[in-house]
């Protein structure tokens, strides 16, 4: 882009006397100055939809600014610095560069590796303090007992207990009989009479213990992987 200078000083020669050969206008002064003005003025944008080149400059507006004034760098970059405050968190899903070279500006670290984020909770001891960490992806059953408690089984009545093969015992009220000699279907000579309340009770009782143990991956939140980092300077 190049200015137009004047080559020739016409109101100088009003001054000159008459005759002097430098009074006259020539057209060759009056060609050289249109060329040269027109020469500046192909090398200007046009007002309407201009297209500059080399580095053009312009005024920086100020931090904020909302119109249809131009943006400098310097303006979008202070604008990207005020949207990345120290402490920032920065994500990407494919891009694993470090966001100093994305960006053009500040110190940042990998963040959060193997942990999904959660909003502060004041009224919550676990995530009342910015960057605290807990949880486990392996779901853990703690060692416990099932109690069996007190189990009474009550009966009454005719009952019957076999013993082995070829003797059994068997009850009509409260008469308990052992015979001998029961083999083939061959009935026997009773050898005892014992009496017995028809009415019983079985009992069972204590604890089984059950060691617990790890199931991974049971505790997993449905997630998706990103690049993650934060801003530290």
């Amino acid at each position: 882009m190049s200015d137009y200078t004047k080559a020739t000083n016409f109101a100088q020669k009003d001054g000159l006397s008459s005759g002097d050969a430098q009074k006259i206008i020539k057209g060759s002064e009056i060609d050289a100055e249109y060329n040269a003005i027109a020469a500046a003025i192909s090398s200007k944008s046009d007002l309407n939809g201009p297209t500059f080149t080399g580095t053009p400059s312009a005024p920086t507006a100020s931090t904020g600014t909302s119109s249809t004034q131009i943006a400098t760098t310097a303006f979008v970059q202070s604008a990207l610095v005020g949207a990345y405050p120290v402490g920032s968190i920065y994500m990407n899903a494919t891009v694993a560069t470090n966001p100093a070279t994305l960006l053009g500006f500040g110190t940042w670290a990998a963040f959060g590796a193997g942990k999904v984020p959660v909003g502060l909770n004041a009224a919550d001891s676990d995530f009342d303090t910015v960057e605290e960490t807990g949880g486990s992806k392996d779901s853990i059953i703690p060692t416990h007992n099932h109690a069996a408690g007190t189990l009474e089984n009550a009966s009454a009545g005719a009952h019957q207990h076999t013993t082995g093969t070829g003797r059994s015992a068997s009850t009509a009220g409260s008469t308990v009989s052992y015979f001998s000699g029961l083999q083939g279907g061959a009935s026997g000579t009773a050898l005892s009479t014992t009496d017995s309340q028809g009415a019983h009770v079985h009992t069972i009782s204590g604890d089984t213990a059950n060691a617990g143990e790890s199931a991974t991956g049971k505790n997993l939140q449905p997630y998706i992987v990103v690049y993650m980092w934060k801003r530290t300077a």
